[in-house]
């Protein structure tokens, strides 16, 4: 298995004020103690920002890149967002994915504009426009379909594909929340599928944030993402109908979790990553 870690399963985020975030050297030695061979890149300034000396770090750990989640407004007719895609598909290194979420441009993932028929235009045509970028620098670019962004229900990931050619980030938590069968997804779309995220689900609270009973962050915070196998997304069907398609990326274990204070050494979110990766092993073809 290519099987990778996320500091956000160690409650490191990009939203200010998201929780405790815990240091880069704790959250990588845990994940080469674990025997993850990669992770994602974290949030800006999470790991150095200059290549090579981050590349000396991870190598430090054993780790490679596997992707760097990069949140871009891509739907706005007055900003242009192929700078910024440029900026980030120059940190990564051959194998690595440009993992794009939509952003709304508001901060955090609790609230979302609606978009008009101008804006879905804009958007997938900066989708095709920064996939052809990466593809022209021997990258791939996926979307994540991401609560709280501008691609997040079921319809808006069928827009997506029906009106773009861009790759797609697989995240089996956001796309159950939002209301997609993540399973009915890799089936129908196993060919588009470049990169996957990992994250077991319970749909109580999952229904709750859908339906807005429940914030997402106040979710998470609760829960609502588990260690694989103990929530309700048939993590074994998922991996099996894409390793049966001939999808070759990676697995990224990213159960999102809100830490509020430091936890004692050798213990904490590790705990749950080391029960995904138990459940894995059973789950893999």
């Amino acid at each position: 298995m290519r099987v990778a870690g996320a500091p956000i399963s160690w409650g490191v985020c990009e939203v200010p004020g998201w929780g405790h975030q815990l240091s880069p050297r704790r959250v990588l030695s845990e994940m080469r103690a674990l025997g993850l061979s990669a992770t994602e890149l974290g949030p800006d300034g999470f790991l150095p920002a200059d290549r090579a000396e981050r590349d000396v770090l991870l190598e430090l750990y054993g780790l490679t890149l596997a992707g760097a989640f990069t949140p871009l407004v891509l739907h706005d007719p007055t900003h242009d967002p192929l700078a910024e895609a440029t900026r980030a598909l120059e940190t990564l290194p051959d194998g690595a994915v440009l993992v794009l979420a939509a952003a709304t441009g508001l901060h955090g993932y609790d609230q979302r504009p609606a978009l008009d028929a101008a804006a879905w235009t804009t958007l997938l045509t900066n989708l095709d426009a920064v996939a052809r970028l990466a593809a022209d620098a021997g990258r791939t670019a996926t979307l994540h379909p991401h609560v709280g962004t501008v691609v997040e229900t079921r319809a808006e990931v069928e827009r997506v594909l029906d009106g773009s050619a861009v790759p797609l980030c697989l995240d089996t938590g956001h796309l159950l929340v939002g209301g997609t069968d993540p399973v009915a997804l890799a089936r129908a779309a196993a060919d588009r599928v470049a990169h996957v995220h990992l994250k077991d689900v319970d749909t109580a609270l999952a229904g709750r944030v859908r339906d807005g009973r429940t914030g997402y962050t106040e979710a998470v915070a609760a829960g609502m993402y588990r260690p694989l196998g103990a929530g309700d997304v048939d993590i074994s069907q998922i991996i099996s109908t894409l390793e049966g398609a001939g999808y070759e990326g990676w697995y990224v274990m990213e159960q999102d979790t809100v830490l509020t204070a430091e936890p004692p050494p050798g213990r904490g979110p590790r705990d749950d990553v080391r029960a995904s990766l138990a459940h894995l092993a059973e789950a893999a073809p």
